[in-house]
């Protein structure tokens, strides 16, 4: 079954898009039509709908097995696809499936198979060595970011997924970078390479504040206060250091959220609402957060300690001036230290008047109740509007989970939504609805 024309707008408009860009335009052709493609393109560009459209468009609506596997490095990425996909309203069941969540959760999931499954290699591969995933009916395999799931030691497993395909007819590998060799497990025979990694105009700024101390906080604040209430990522290469910003900044009264790999996945997913909601308009991140995770376009990213690789640079730079729109790479360094030789035209800056960082407006809601209650967006904003007599302005981003959702609102509207709207009906179920701390 194909999709028409008719179908893809209606897609496209849902999902606020006026038209696909040229290098979605391309790869839909190429998987459209071809057995074997390669999808190098920038992060930000939008590869996740320019796979999922022509492969979305190819299923069958009468099957009941999974048609559809993709590959992806990270928890975040595995949930970002699955939302997208959910936003999408393709009508096709789809799960996720990743370490940190609980196998017995993806065991009741997979009884009643998805048509498309996203998963990260090492949950993947353990669920068919256990036969709780028919591999038989799998025809399409998606390997999105490869290079990055080779890079953080998913190999082996890639490699006894593949292996345990036996019916592929369908391959697509995406990539944010030129670097990646094709890895021969895939088996590969003549594929079709789409690249537009040379078409990003990037309009990076890039600059170096010299901090007079070796530990950069007081240099810090002032850059915060200069940024103002524009929104960025501070990376860390350590977690450590993560935990000496963060501690600095709450002295401060800095509103932030912490994003690693050390954090339970639920922290992780909150950290990533607060912060595309508004709530906390800087996180602080390790290189987790360079790629595959959704966030909005981003004003600044600063290097509060730089990477060893030139590549990872590149991939937090990839973070702001995404699309042709611009943005600013600040480097804060100490001033004896020297830059490594991959950091290139970069100018020297300070700050001269000093202001204080900006705080947010905004809190986050959580509602305990989301698509199982079969509540919608539209049920949230009505009992926000009504009830809780709130303004169109005065309603922030909402995010559904399948068991819960969340809402961004005035910081001073707080203490009365909660009292006004805690324990009320959304469709039929009764509903909490607290402050995300």
């Amino acid at each position: 079954m194909s999709a028409t024309n008719k179908d893809q707008k209606a897609i496209l408009s849902k999902l606020g898009i006026a038209q696909l860009n040229p290098m979605q335009e391309q790869a839909h052709e190429a998987i459209s039509t071809g057995s074997e493609v390669i999808l190098l393109s920038p992060t930000g560009t939008g590869k996740t709908l320019a796979f999922l459209l022509p492969i979305i468009a190819q299923l069958d609506p009468n099957s009941d097995q999974i048609q559809v596997l993709i590959l992806v490095p990270s928890r975040e990425l595995a949930i970002q696809i699955e939302q997208v996909i959910r936003e999408i309203g393709s009508g096709f069941k789809t799960n996720a499936i990743y370490g940190g969540r609980s196998g017995s959760k993806d065991r009741i999931e997979l009884k009643h198979a998805p048509a498309i499954l996203v998963g990260t290699p090492g949950r993947v591969a353990d669920h068919i060595r256990r036969e709780n995933i028919d591999t038989d009916s799998i025809q399409t395999l998606v390997l999105d970011e490869f290079d990055k799931s080779l890079e953080v030691g998913f190999e082996s497993e890639m490699t006894e997924i593949v292996s345990a395909l036996p019916y592929l007819t369908k391959k697509v590998l995406t990539s944010a970078t030129q670097k990646g060799e094709i890895p021969a497990f895939v088996g590969l025979q003549n594929p079709q390479t789409i690249s537009f990694l040379g078409e990003s105009k990037s309009l990076l700024t890039l600059k170096v504040l010299s901090s007079p101390s070796r530990n950069k906080l007081d240099s810090l604040l002032q850059l915060l206060g200069h940024v103002g209430d524009k929104n960025g990522i501070l990376f860390c290469s350590l977690k450590d250091t993560i935990q000496t910003v963060s501690n600095f900044l709450h002295q401060q009264d800095i509103g932030h959220e912490c994003f690693y790999g050390g954090l339970e996945q639920i922290d992780r997913e909150r950290a990533l609402i607060k912060f595309r909601n508004g709530t906390s308009r800087l996180l602080v991140a390790t290189d987790l957060a360079a790629r595959g995770i959704d966030v909005p376009e981003l004003d600044f990213i600063i290097h509060y300690e730089l990477p060893v690789k030139q590549e990872e640079f590149t991939h937090r730079n990839g973070r702001t001036a995404r699309m042709h729109s611009d943005g600013t790479a600040y480097i804060l360094k100490w001033e004896n230290e020297s830059l490594p030789d991959f950091v290139q035209d970069a100018e020297d800056f300070s700050i001269t008047s000093r202001s204080n960082p900006v705080s947010s407006m905004w809190e986050t809601l959580y509602i305990s109740g989301g698509r199982k209650d079969k509540i919608s967006k539209g049920d949230i904003a009505g009992l926000f509007f009504k009830q809780g007599e709130l303004k169109k302005d005065e309603l922030g981003t909402i995010e559904l989970k399948q068991d819960c959702a969340f809402v961004a609102v005035p910081r001073n509207k707080v203490r009365q939504l909660t009292k006004q709207l805690n324990n009320t009906k959304l469709k039929t179920k009764k509903v909490r609805i607290t402050l995300l701390e």
